[in-house]
Order: C-alpha cells, then sequence, then structure tokens
C-alpha cells in the first residue's frame, strides 16, 4: 500500500506541477502571438495526443519526469514567411523575457493558491512546550527551562513546533544571536532569552535544530505497555507479546515510553536484559537489540510499539483562517519559503549548508508517497513546497534553465543586442554539466539515504 501511494503521489505531483509550470510559458506564449507547436507532459512515447483549433498537439507522454512547450522558432527549423511573425525569435526581447518567466511564476501562483487553501482547511497545532533542557546545551545556557512555551523566533511568531523548526533552519551555519521568545505556561509575562551561535551545525549532514539546541518538546508521558510486536524484529524473536509491561532495562526503571526509545537507540546491536510484567508476574527477558537506519537516524531497534495515547486538550492549537486573511497567509508563506529556498542554496555553495542535504527524484518520491497517505492536507503543502523549489531552480542563472534564458535576454535588452551564438553555447555547455552534476550528486544522496 505504501508503494501504492508513493506512485499515486509522485505522479499526481508530478503531472500537476509540470502542467502548470509549462502552461505559463504557454498561456503567455499564445498572448504575445507565438504560435505553439507541442504542449507535453512526459518525455519519450506519446500515450495520448491531440490538436486545438490553432494546430497546437498536446501530447501525454510515457516518462512522466518533466514536460515541455515547442513553440515555433527559426533557430531550429525552417519557417514558412507567412508564419514569419509568429515565431518566438521574432518577438521584442520583453514579450521573450515574459513567456520565459511565466513557467516560474506560474508555480509560485500555484503554491500561494495550496497555501491559501492550507490556511483556510487549518490545521491542529501542537503547542511549541519545552519538556526538558539539556544541561550544559545552548538552551540551557540561555536560561530557557522546561515548561515555557516558545511563542517567537527571531521576532517571527511561533504556533508550533514545526515553525520553531522552520526559522531554526534558516540559522542553520550561521554565527550571531538567535532571539527567542518565551512565556511561562499559564502565565502572560514575556521573556526573551538570546542563543550565542557560533557557525551552528555548518556543513551537519542531518541537521536536527531542536535537538541541536538542547531542546526536547513536551510530549505526554506514555505507559510502556507493547501494543505492536514486529514479526520479525528482535522483541518478537525474545517471546515479547502485546500487553507487556515493561519495568525495567538492564536495572533500570522503565515509566515512560520515551525512556525505552532512547535506551534502545543507543544499544544497536547488543544483547539487554529487561523485565517486564504479564498477567500480574514479573520475569526476566534477554533481548538481542538489532541495528537499523544510516547516519544519525542509525540506532538500536527492539521491534515493538505502544498504542498512542490522546493529547490534552489545552497542549493543541487550533489554527484557520477566513478567505481574505489566508491571501497573506498565501504570499507571506511562499515568500518566506522562496526565501529559504535560496539562502539553503547558498549556504551550500559556500560550505555553510552540507551538500549531502540535497534531496533528488528517489526521496521527493518517499516524501510524496508519505504526504499522500497522511492526508490532503500534508499532501497539499507538500505540492506547494515542491512548486516553490521548482520555480526557484528554474530561475538559477544558469543556461538551459529558464533563468539561463533570462540572463540571456536581460543581457540584450541592457546591450540591444543580443550574445554570439558561441558564447550562447558555452554558456549552454557550462549549465548542461552543473544540472547533470548537481541531479547525479542529489541521486548519491538518495541511494545513501536508502
Amino acid at each position: 500500500m505504501t508503494a501504492l501511494y508513493m506512485i499515486i503521489g509522485t505522479l499526481v505531483a508530478l503531472g500537476v506541477l509540470v502542467t502548470f509550470h509549462e502552461f505559463g510559458h504557454f498561456w503567455v506564449a499564445r498572448r504575445c502571438g507565438v504560435k505553439v507547436l507541442r504542449f507535453s507532459v512526459g518525455f519519450g512515447t506519446p500515450l495520448l495526443r491531440w490538436h486545438d483549433r490553432q494546430g497546437t498537439e498536446f501530447v501525454v507522454a510515457a516518462i512522466p519526469l518533466g514536460g515541455y512547450v515547442k513553440m515555433l522558432d527559426e533557430r531550429e527549423g525552417d519557417v514558412p514567411p507567412a508564419l514569419a511573425h509568429q515565431s518566438f525569435n521574432r518577438k521584442p526581447v520583453g514579450q521573450r523575457i515574459a513567456i520565459v518567466a511565466a513557467g516560474p511564476i506560474a508555480n509560485f501562483l500555484l503554491a500561494i493558491v495550496f497555501f491559501w487553501a492550507l490556511a483556510m482547511l487549518g490545521t491542529q497545532q501542537v503547542r511549541p512546550v519545552i519538556g526538558a533542557v539539556e544541561p550544559g546545551s545552548l538552551a540551557a545556557t540561555a536560561g530557557l527551562q522546561a515548561g515555557q512555551e516558545i511563542i517567537a523566533v527571531d521576532g517571527e511568531p511561533t504556533n508550533g513546533w514545526s515553525a520553531v523548526n522552520l526559522q531554526l533552519v534558516r540559522r542553520l551555519g550561521e554565527s550571531g544571536t538567535l532571539q527567542v521568545n518565551v512565556r511561562d505556561q499559564g502565565g502572560s509575562v514575556e521573556r526573551q532569552h538570546e542563543l550565542v551561535l557560533d557557525q551552528w551545525l555548518r556543513g551537519a549532514d542531518e541537521p536536527d535544530p531542536i535537538q541541536s539546541l538542547g531542546l526536547r518538546p513536551w510530549r505526554p508521558a506514555i505507559t510502556p505497555v507493547l501494543a505492536q510486536i514486529d514479526p520479525k524484529g528482535p522483541a518478537a524473536a525474545a517471546g515479547l507479546r502485546s500487553g507487556d509491561r515493561l519495568l525495567a532495562l538492564d536495572g533500570v526503571a522503565l515509566n515512560d515510553w520515551q525512556q525505552v526509545v532512547d535506551s534502545v537507540r543507543s544499544r544497536a546491536d547488543s544483547k539487554v536484559q529487561l523485565r517486564i510484567e504479564r498477567e500480574g508476574q514479573v520475569m526476566e527477558v534477554p533481548v538481542t537489540l538489532a541495528h537499523r537506519g544510516e547516519g544519525k537516524a542509525a540506532g538500536g531497534y527492539l521491534g515493538a510499539g505502544v498504542q498512542g495515547i490522546e493529547w490534552p486538550a489545552e497542549m493543541l492549537r487550533e489554527v484557520s483562517y477566513g478567505p481574505l486573511e489566508a491571501v497573506g497567509q498565501g504570499l507571506s508563506r511562499t515568500w518566506n519559503m522562496s526565501v529559504l529556498t535560496l539562502e539553503s542554496l547558498k549556504k551550500m555553495l559556500f560550505g555553510e549548508l552540507s551538500v549531502k542535504n540535497l534531496s533528488g527524484p528517489i526521496t521527493i518520491a518517499k516524501v510524496a508517497g508519505a504526504s499522500a497517505q497522511s492526508g490532503v492536507g500534508d499532501f497539499l503543502n507538500f505540492l506547494a513546497y515542491l512548486s516553490i523549489s521548482l520555480g526557484v531552480l528554474n530561475l538559477l542563472p544558469i543556461p538551459v534553465l529558464d533563468g539561463g534564458h533570462l540572463l540571456f535576454y536581460l543581457i540584450e535588452w541592457a546591450r540591444g543586442r543580443p550574445l554570439s551564438d558561441r558564447v550562447q553555447g558555452w554558456g549552454v555547455q557550462i549549465g548542461i554539466s552543473l544540472v547533470v552534476g548537481v541531479m547525479l550528486l542529489a541521486l548519491i544522496n538518495d541511494l545513501g539515504r536508502l
């Protein structure tokens, strides 16, 4: 079922985003009087094709990894004299700029629509209340304490932990002062704490900003009574059953499921002694933990889980907006995510952020499947983020991308004449090399995460 969600989620995501991107080029080209020969979603063998009244061929192709709009252009073949005025290359440079920019702009507009819809649908946020502060951590040094609620980071309001994490991500690799505003639980007095950053998490492969500061979000205590057992995991092999109450691990008493998670994670491939209670009887059970995950996500694996519990109503917050307010939310979230994407690319370029954070098609497919399985809200959120990424990346001034074409046309507009074919050819070769190199790096990162 997970694989099915991944396939469907990926196809829907690429289909929607690519179609809208190419429609931006198509719509503006038509308004500028350019004849569009083909509008293709996907590459390779056409699966569906039809023509409209103006002779444009619409194609749905077999490989759904992109698309294109092919326009009449004298640089790509002979054009009948009667149609020369409809050639892309004959249009004023301003119109060519508008046509090329329309694709990325369409992606930003689509993201605004998705965020607008999400703002009206509303979300349930977990209040960012600190559950614990690690001794000696940046948070402890700054005076943050358990029970405080984070209400703003660097002046930006934080409705939930996702907003806190987003603001912290913006500071990765930086030095300086991080301002965190908090309020005591049940109180009204706001306090500001300053955390001193020094090349914070610079070059980290898999940064965890919240944990790195020494913060642990508050969560309700869960009694460690097993409810799910992986039939192929260590727990099943040791004879543990659903309903067993875990009392101690290697002699250390267990009162909360999080204690079990933390203890198991630090004991990969080791043998531990569990004291359990089963039907009123206490017994000792030896368990050989397995190893799971890669990199910082690696750790011990027990192969058991507990029943989830309801969060207290006072720890949850419903966040929703009316139609007009939601427009502002759509605009601000799209702007903020666009800036964050650009800042992240800059940090990767200067080594402040590890290039291992770059994701490729495998990761996109996995996230598409997971978000589709989680529900409409999560999938719309994923589509908005991916649409912004597509828009930003296409605007980078790299030949072969929309941004590279815009660069050439802006130079032509400033000079009064285009660059020579030879210079443009060199630019295209460099651009292809850069794009292929980045794609290979992203794919290598994806395979490493597997």
